[in-house]
């Protein structure tokens, strides 16, 4: 019985039904696990977004004399991670630029800001209008 779902290994569950004398085979999907978070590979931001966000951080940063770590200890998240972000190769939530933001005494405004005029001044940007 060809039913579509035959990706892998399947379970087989005999039935027997009173009052016949055929049996039938169902076959039954495999139970698949399901991972959180998005797809390998997958991304939900722009490159050069992300590098704007990291190098206006990184700006706030080092303007207010913080090390990474500092950063990363008063704002409650991972030190590793602020260096990811600050690269580039991280773009947090809004939680976590919530965060630093104001572990860096700034709103999240302020931050964006900078990110938005990084993003003007990188080649190949498009004016404002």
């Amino acid at each position: 019985m060809a039913s579509g779902f035959e990706s892998g290994p399947a379970l087989e569950l005999k039935i027997t039904w009173f009052n016949a004398t055929q049996r039938k085979t169902l076959r039954l999907m495999p139970e698949r696990s399901v991972s959180p978070g998005r797809p390998k590979g997958a991304t939900t931001s722009d490159p050069a977004v992300a590098l704007a966000f990291g190098s206006a951080l990184r700006a706030a940063r080092v303007q207010s004399g913080l090390a990474q770590e500092d950063l990363a200890h008063t704002a409650g998240v991972e030190r590793s991670h602020v260096g990811k972000i600050e690269r580039g190769e991280h773009m947090p939530t809004m939680a976590i630029a919530l965060k630093l933001a104001h572990a860096l005494e700034m709103s999240l405004a302020e931050l964006v800001q900078r990110m938005e005029n990084d993003l003007r001044r990188a080649p190949g940007s498009r004016p404002r209008r």
